[in-house]
């Protein structure tokens, strides 16, 4: 695992109708050689679904690491078009793509060995995995890395739940839900030794926190989209320039026994003061509950409602979720420019 280079060849990728260019080894994706050499390539999802990663083949040619990638059409095909995050090299290339500048990483990604340390659950479907680096990673909170884990197909995106503090990166955790007949989760939770080694590919993602923004904060979170969340709530609470921002933490479960995160808020500071914890659950069942009982979208719209428009807003969750908040926020008018999500599918 220590030597994932050997035999890995260096092209020359270069951007048609401009001097930039960069090196791209035959083991890596275009997007990805292009992030880490501070090249602003346009990406959304990272893993083929959502086709924000495309170019166009001017020389050269490409290997699909994976050929049915839901992002990737026949007329793409039929007019040399790829996408970056499944295109590998097989020599030098040319191609043609649009730098934007807000796609520039605040990080270089690199790829390096993890050794999985330990398991906490946080629900009864959700665990917390810590990953120990053989070298540093820094990310801001609310990134996400790719993990390349045992007899799964491609990698898997998950999102730090924790922060960079101090001088020390080496350490990552995953807020990981089990999804049923998910490869990700059950390498995860069921093949994974502790002691194992992966690869882990990162930081990655544009909905990290703005810390030269000193709106107050709303988070919205659903599912293991807890963990960007939590990441950033710390963020928050770490940085003495923002002691003065209020965050709002709102979770959404389907039960009772859904919601989670509260315990990880408490032990911050300002905890009651700036920083304030609510949820909702879709159905309560017949159980305890004493919290908003419907979705996390309305319990935003009824806490906030046009006050929506002077905050910056961060959310992580399933689709549905993601889709309705998005729905909401649109008919309250709140700027786009202050709206920060992960495209994840």
């Amino acid at each position: 695992m220590e030597e994932t280079l050997v035999n890995n060849h260096k092209h020359r990728i270069t951007l048609a109708g401009t001097e930039q260019s960069f090196e791209c080894g035959s083991d890596d994706v275009l997007l990805r050689a292009a992030l880490r050499n501070d090249i602003a390539f346009p990406y959304e999802c990272n893993v083929g679904a959502c086709g924000n990663c495309k170019f166009e083949l001017i020389e050269g040619d490409v290997d699909a690491r994976w050929p049915e990638a839901p992002g990737w059409t026949a007329k793409d095909r039929e007019r040399r078009r790829y996408l970056g995050c499944q295109s590998m090299p097989r020599g030098d290339c040319t191609i043609k793509m649009r730098p934007s500048q807000h796609y520039a990483p605040i990080h270089q990604p690199k790829r390096v060995t993890g050794t999985f340390t330990s398991c906490r659950p946080v629900t009864h479907d959700i665990g917390e995995f810590r990953f120990e680096l053989a070298d540093e990673m820094r990310f801001e909170p609310g990134q996400y890395a790719l993990l390349t884990l045992p007899g799964v197909n491609g990698q898997r995106a998950y999102s730090m739940s924790n922060i960079v503090q101090g001088p020390n990166a080496k350490v990552l955790d995953f807020q990981v839900r089990r999804v049923p007949n998910g490869q990700g989760s059950n390498a995860l939770f069921d093949m994974l030794a502790k002691g194992e080694q992966i690869e882990i590919d990162g930081p990655y993602g544009m909905a990290y926190l703005r810390r030269d923004v000193k709106r107050d904060i709303l988070c919205l979170a659903g599912g293991s989209g807890l963990a960007p969340m939590i990441s950033i709530a710390r963020g928050v609470a770490a940085d003495p320039d923002m002691q003065g921002v209020k965050l709002h933490f709102l979770y959404g479960g389907r039960t009772p026994r859904d919601v989670c995160g509260r315990d990880m808020l408490e032990v911050l500071e300002n905890f009651g003061k700036h920083l304030h914890f609510d949820a909702a659950v879709s159905d309560a069942g017949g159980e305890q509950w004493d919290g908003h009982t419907g979705f996390v979208h309305e319990l935003a719209e009824s806490m906030f409602g046009d006050g929506l428009r002077e905050m910056e807003i961060y959310f992580a969750g399933p689709p549905a979720m993601g889709q309705a908040i998005q729905k909401m926020l649109l008919a309250r008018k709140v700027p786009f420019g202050q709206v920060h999500f992960d495209q994840f599918y």
